[in-house]
């Protein structure tokens, strides 16, 4: 029998909607527990009806990357939104920003004293600002002791400096996420001591990613910001952040080449994105598949090294394909099919990918 028969057509993207339940409660629960709030990235899933599941769940706003992201989300009636980027604001960005401000509570990053320029040369200066700091990735942010300096000249500017934030993401490698936990606890304490210094009261301290969101280190932080542990994907797997049961996106794909331990399907890059770290085993795996890897990807090709060949599925059968990096898989779909995983094949509900292509 075909799995998912309703479905007419493969690739699709499946969530199977107890699993995405379990995470997002998992998440709030352990949050709750802590005493942290939790403000959900959602450029994981870009989806209007699973940002209404983070917030009923006590989310206590949304996390955005972009601006266009934050104009789809406050167009569909949310209201309190953090675009963690160091926007670099000129006269169209800034009146986009504006805008939003004038709907929504809007809080924006910034990490330099020029990019704070940029933000008051063009903004209403009462949208709110958190100083990025380096906890440890090395991508963008500044040195915890010097988040002060920054967040003292964004004061100067008119500013409403509400704290800083970070982003761990040198946590996404084999036994690094409790090492950056630790390291993005310390950097966080440095940097809003250094904002006390200065004579700025660090309401928010953010920080947070999924492999490290659920490690109870002891930390300054007020909020977190994790995004993929709604889905999981194959990456967190490999991170021991996740297990099987918790993977709630899949990508359901036919078989059309079948040879020895090699299994082709339909199901590329073009649908499950093309990332694969230097420390990742594959460009994805196959659900209730442990030892199945995909080696290589083309536009409309998944190749996959099936060593297990008494369970190597034949022509035409559906397989579960678990992405490595579910947000790079989300953003190339149009909707997310709805399951109901406590009854086979079950499709309940389709979700429109609303904040699909967001980039500007």
């Amino acid at each position: 029998m075909i799995a998912f028969p309703s479905i007419d057509a493969t690739p699709a993207l499946l969530v199977d909607r107890a699993v995405l339940d379990g995470n997002i409660a998992r998440m709030a629960t352990s949050a709750r527990e802590r005493g942290l709030d939790v403000r959900p990235h959602t450029k994981t899933h870009k989806c209007i009806e699973i940002a209404h599941l983070q917030l009923s769940a006590g989310a206590r706003g949304l996390t955005v990357a972009t601006v266009s992201e934050a104009e789809a989300f406050a167009q569909a009636g949310f209201d309190d939104i953090f675009i963690a980027y160091p926007l670099w604001v000129d006269a169209a960005r800034g009146a986009r920003l504006q805008a939003l401000s004038e709907t929504v509570q809007l809080t924006v990053g910034v990490d330099s004293a020029v990019g704070a320029r940029t933000l008051a040369d063009h903004c209403d200066t009462s949208i709110g600002v958190l100083v990025e700091i380096d906890s440890g990735h090395h991508r963008t942010g500044v040195a915890p002791e010097q988040a002060g300096v920054v967040a003292s000249e964004a004061h100067a500017l008119g500013l409403n400096v509400l704290g800083v934030f970070t982003f761990p993401g040198h946590s996404y490698g084999p036994g690094l996420p409790h090492v950056a936990a630790a390291e993005e606890s310390e950097a966080l304490a440095v940097a809003a001591a250094a904002l006390r210094d200065a004579g700025i009261d660090p309401v928010v301290i953010s920080g947070g990613s999924s492999p490290t969101a659920l490690i109870e280190t002891p930390s300054v932080a007020t909020e977190l910001r994790p995004g993929v542990y709604v889905f999981g994907d194959a990456q967190q797997l490999e991170l021991d952040s996740v297990t099987e049961a918790d993977i709630a996106l899949t990508a359901l794909a036919t078989v059309v080449s079948a040879r020895g331990e090699v299994v082709v399907l339909d199901s590329g890059s073009k649908t499950l994105g093309a990332d694969r770290a230097s420390w990742a085993t594959g460009y994805g795996r196959i659900l209730g598949e442990p030892d199945a890897r995909i080696t290589a990807l083309s536009e409309h090709h998944a190749t996959v090294e099936w060593p297990n060949t008494s369970t190597r599925p034949d022509l035409g059968q559906r397989v579960r394909v678990i992405p490595n990096h579910v947000c790079n898989t989300v953003n190339l779909a149009d909707e997310l099919i709805v399951t109901d995983g406590r009854h086979a094949d079950a499709v309940v509900d389709r979700w429109r990918v609303a904040a699909r292509g967001c980039n500007t």
